[in-house]
C-alpha cells in the first residue's frame, strides 16, 4: 500500500473506531433506535470509503506493476483475486 493511502486510511479507521464506540454507549444508554441505525449506516458508510480507498490503491499500484511487468502468471493472478475480491462486495 502506498503510504499516503496507508496514512488517508489509518486516519479513517480511526475515526470510525471513535463511530463505533460511540455506537456502543448509544446501545448501553438504550438510545432510541433510528438514531442508532443511523449511526450505523454511517459507520459503514465510512468503511466503504476504506474500502474504496484500498482497492484504488491497489489497482493504481499491484495491478497495474503486474501488468507493466509482463509476468503473465502475475498478471493472471491479479485479475483472478480482483474477480474474487469484487465477488464477495456484492
Amino acid at each position: 500500500m502506498q503510504h499516503d493511502t496507508r496514512i488517508a486510511c489509518q486516519r479513517r479507521l480511526s475515526r470510525i473506531e471513535g463511530q463505533v464506540r460511540g455506537l456502543s454507549r448509544m446501545v448501553e444508554e438504550d438510545r432510541y433506535c433510528i438514531d442508532i441505525v443511523t449511526q450505523v449506516a454511517a459507520v459503514r458508510a465510512a468503511l466503504k470509503k476504506v474500502e474504496e480507498e484500498v482497492l484504488r490503491d491497489h489497482l493504481g499500484h499491484c495491478v497495474a506493476h503486474a501488468m507493466a511487468s509482463g509476468d503473465a502468471d502475475d498478471q493472471r493472478a491479479k485479475v483472478a483475486e480482483l474477480i474474487e475480491v469484487l465477488g464477495k462486495l456484492r
